[in-house]
């Protein structure tokens, strides 16, 4: 394949990936769920204050900084702008960016045809687009690890040059910066010693790892520095749901591990907010040719190791590093979700699960092209794929803008109705005493339940200055007798 007609299918891909991530933005998902909200107020506090770079926010069981620290920086820039969408948009700039990315990443351990079926599967995956339209710091996580790797390879490959050390330097940069996204992402230090046995007898492969940990560690630094002073952080809700609180720790995480396998391709995430409930997180074409890429990885790994006759062709698509990586890759991701104990399957915490699914199904692909176009013609084989990627791209948009979006239970899963009561609100004369009791549970933030989170950003009524700016008052249930007698009942709001 010639490297033009290489970056024109890529085009085409990333641009289905821009419509499936873009289309509707403004209005899809409808409301805005509390976990977004309080990213989008600490990053409002955080612009106002001029904290543009925290490394960790402590509200909400505490989160990682990166994706409230880009925020903020949006939020300064666009500071009028409080509708959902804007804190949004992050995630799906992210989302676009990891296809791009994957389809480096996988090129260069598995050849052009892979890559760029790996990058288009992807880019049509309704779990991979749900995220890329929400705005959960998780998906940064992928994002970055995806351009790490490939930068790691390309470095470990390059001669002994200037252009190796800056490979050397960025790829550690971008890594480091994965551990301010998402806990999760702490588990990625594992996949890395795979490089080890593989590339151990490159040139400088020790002075460019040094180089690399050391790069790594000063960016980790400040993040590290944060844990060591407040111990608890570190954790987080981490301990709240893992499975050592269970009765019988072993039996429950071997169960939630066969749940997070059998979510690609039988029952997966049942929350409406991160899957359409139930459903496989793999469209059922894709389910299968990711089994068949598995299958075909551990026959062909398994024949490479025993030095057994294996094609030139199929030695290039199934090279021992690249297998290796990947189902390290895909362990890795599902066992942060496996390890607690909180609806599983759980999709979010498998984010990290996402590329090598694509990998595995993308490697089946192209294996099962070639013997069509071998056994038959290799026009069969082209008028199947175009086929099956047709199939895939309509359904894309069919599950999650039909199926998904339209689901009278996803406007509920993003309290929508939290939305329209800051809508409300902002509808009256600015200078109206409002009041908001909030009777829903939560953890508190400043002493108000998490649901008020949405409310409070569409008024821009976060922070104490803002609020009273605003005239806005939240109250607890208790708090009632607060409200002046006689207030119109216009003017007071209920959180329920």
């Amino acid at each position: 394949m010639s490297r033009s007609t290489r970056n024109w299918l890529l085009s085409g891909i990333l641009i289905i990936a821009i419509f499936l991530r873009f289309y509707h933005f403004t209005s899809t998902p409808p409301g805005l769920y509390p976990d977004e909200a309080i990213n989008g107020n600490d990053a409002v506090a955080a612009a106002e204050t001029g904290h543009f770079f925290q490394v960790f926010y402590p509200n909400n069981n505490g989160r990682e900084g990166l994706y409230n620290d880009v925020l903020a920086m949006i939020l300064a820039v666009w500071p009028a702008v409080h509708e959902p969408w804007i804190l949004r948009l992050p995630a799906a700039v992210a989302g676009v960016l990891t296809v791009w990315g994957l389809s480096l990443l996988v090129a260069e351990l598995f050849g052009d045809g892979p890559g760029l079926l790996a990058a288009f599967l992807l880019a049509t995956s309704v779990w991979h687009i749900i995220f890329s339209r929400i705005a959960f710091r998780a998906i940064l996580s992928p994002l970055l690890l995806v351009w790490a790797v490939w930068l790691l390879i390309k470095a470990f490959r390059q001669p002994p040059s200037a252009r190796a050390w800056w490979y050397t330097g960025i790829a550690a940069v971008i890594y480091s910066l994965g551990f301010y996204t998402y806990i999760a992402y702490r588990i990625t230090a594992l996949l890395l010693l795979i490089f080890i046995p593989f590339f151990r007898t490159y040139p400088q492969f020790w002075r460019r790892t040094l180089v690399f940990f050391l790069i790594t560690v000063a960016v980790f630094a400040p993040l590290g520095w944060y844990f060591a002073t407040v111990p608890g952080s570190f954790f987080g809700r981490t301990t709240q749901i893992a499975v050592t609180s269970a009765a019988n720790p072993a039996y429950r995480f071997a169960v939630n591990l066969a749940k997070e396998a059998l979510m690609f391709n039988v029952h997966g995430d049942n929350n409406w907010r991160q899957n359409i409930s139930g459903a496989p997180e793999l469209f059922w074409p894709v389910g299968i040719l990711f089994l068949l890429g598995i299958g075909l990885a551990l026959y062909y790994g398994w024949r490479t190791w025993r030095k057994k006759f294996v094609s030139a062709e199929n030695k290039a698509l199934f090279p021992p590093f690249g297998l290796w990586l990947s189902f390290a890759w895909l362990a890795l991701g599902i066992l942060p979700a496996a390890a607690s104990d909180e609806g599983i399957p759980h999709a979010l915490r498998s984010i990290l699960a996402i590329p090598p699914a694509m990998i595995f199904a993308a490697l089946g692909g192209i294996w099962l092209y070639r013997l069509i176009a071998r056994r038959a013609h290799a026009r069969i084989a082209a008028a199947l794929a175009v086929i099956f990627l047709g199939t895939v791209g309509a359904f894309a948009y069919y599950d999650y803008f039909i199926v998904w979006a339209g689901n009278p239970n996803v406007p509920g899963a993003f309290s929508a109705n939290y939305v329209e009561i800051g809508r409300s609100i902002d509808a009256l004369p600015s200078r109206t005493p409002k009041y908001v009791i909030v009777n829903a549970g939560g953890v508190p933030v400043n002493g108000i339940p998490m649901p008020a989170e949405t409310t409070m950003f569409v008024t821009h009524s976060f922070t104490a200055a803002d609020a009273a700016a605003a005239h806005i008052r939240y109250l607890l249930p208790g708090q009632k007798s607060q409200i002046p007698p006689g207030t119109p009942s216009a003017d007071i709001f209920s959180i329920n």
